[in-house]
């Protein structure tokens, strides 16, 4: 059940009860996706940096290990021996990402595995049985991700497609929920919003699924490639025609930035691969901006990488052994540098949630760009 706590705007603070514990929203979901965050972190670092929900998705985890093998060892929570919140999306974006290798059907999508070539057929009903099988928290439905760069009748004939889906993943879902053998029999599914930049579609799609009275609503399909005004656009015409009184989750999003202007148009729920991504490559964020510790300026900085951070790195490692870790290609330059962007995107979270209670958060967000801005 998921109650609004307080609102600033459009901006909501809100609470998800779940299964696995309360998810305090605005909330940034972290990113493993095969069942581990890249850059060798463990899911009891996790705890120590305050994650909340952990995202891992469905296509990889069916091909490898396999979803069967995951209900064998108890699901997804036991597996990762992690005890909080999970979110699976539906692997609908892998698969639709494999372009050359996919056929798309009424009845789902034919591909190949980018492992290793088989063969494999997913709709609704395979992508809500993996999601069961593995027994995240959360299961995202299975849409098509169509480009944005696609006519405005191929995105129309594929949102009406994706709406059919959307009701026999609900279907299927009710079904494996009352299964004696389901490990989480409380499954939640979020629907997913498409429509690529057409306001009328996504407009139209958004008061269609809302109809559905799912427990949650996503918006996907941006940033993929549109500019960041195209998707705050996007956004301002859309959130208003998803339920106010559930969680509205913007998928795949983003930079800090990107963060700090969706929860001011009513976003709720957010993830992306950039913390980690940019992490393994050196590229840590702090109040005042991002900074590159390959730069040779580091080299005798014996400053953590942002004062006053509290993150595993920050208490206990200077900029210039870091920088030293990475150039060296240690793995602990690259784990350092992840832990303290995962913990800088929580923290900036916790800042977002404290500022929509405070009724101050468009004073915040412009402070806190315009630090990170160098203003």
């Amino acid at each position: 059940m998921y109650q609004i706590q307080k609102k600033d705007g459009r901006a909501k603070r809100g609470r998800l009860q779940t299964v696995h514990g309360v998810i305090e929203t605005p909330v940034f979901m972290n990113v493993g996706t095969a069942a581990a965050i890249k850059g060798a972190v463990a899911t009891t670092d996790l705890q120590e940096i305050r994650t909340q929900v952990e995202l891992s998705n469905t296509y990889h985890l069916h091909v490898r290990p396999g979803d069967q093998i995951v209900k064998k060892l108890g699901g997804l929570h036991k597996f990762m021996n992690w005890d909080k919140p999970i979110l699976t999306d539906s692997g609908g974006f892998q698969v639709f990402s494999l372009a050359g290798l996919r056929k798309i059907k009424e009845e789902g999508v034919y591909f190949q595995s980018h492992i290793d070539g088989r063969k494999i057929f997913m709709g609704p009903e395979e992508s809500m049985q993996i999601q069961s099988n593995l027994a995240s928290t959360i299961a995202m439905a299975f849409d098509e991700c169509p480009s944005s760069t696609l006519d405005r009748d191929y995105i129309g004939h594929s949102v009406d497609r994706t709406t059919r889906w959307l009701v026999r993943c609900q279907e299927e879902m009710k079904r494996l929920n009352a299964r004696p053998d389901t490990i989480n029999s409380h499954q939640m599914l979020f629907g997913i919003n498409q429509g690529g930049v057409f306001e009328d579609i996504r407009i139209r799609h958004a008061k269609e699924i809302s109809r559905l009275d799912l427990d949650g609503y996503a918006v996907g399909g941006l940033a993929v490639g549109e500019s960041h005004e195209e998707m705050y656009r996007i956004l301002d015409e859309v959130v208003p025609y998803l339920p106010e009184e559930k969680p509205t989750y913007l998928m795949g999003v983003g930079t800090p930035a990107n963060i700090l202007e969706a929860v001011e148009r009513g976003v709720d729920f957010f993830d992306c691969v950039y913390p980690s991504r940019n992490g393994r490559h050196g590229h840590v964020y702090t109040n005042s901006g991002k900074k590159n510790l390959f730069n040779a300026k580091y080299e005798l900085d014996d400053r953590p990488i942002e004062e006053g951070c509290r993150c595993p790195a920050c208490r206990n490692y200077s900029r210039a052994y870091i920088r030293h870790l990475l150039k060296a290609k240690e793995m602990l330059g690259m784990r350092l540098c992840v832990l303290h962007n995962l913990y800088f995107y929580n923290t900036m979270m916790e800042e977002i949630r404290q500022a929509i209670e405070a009724g101050n958060y468009r004073e915040y967000k412009k402070r806190k760009l315009d630090g990170m801005q160098g203003k």
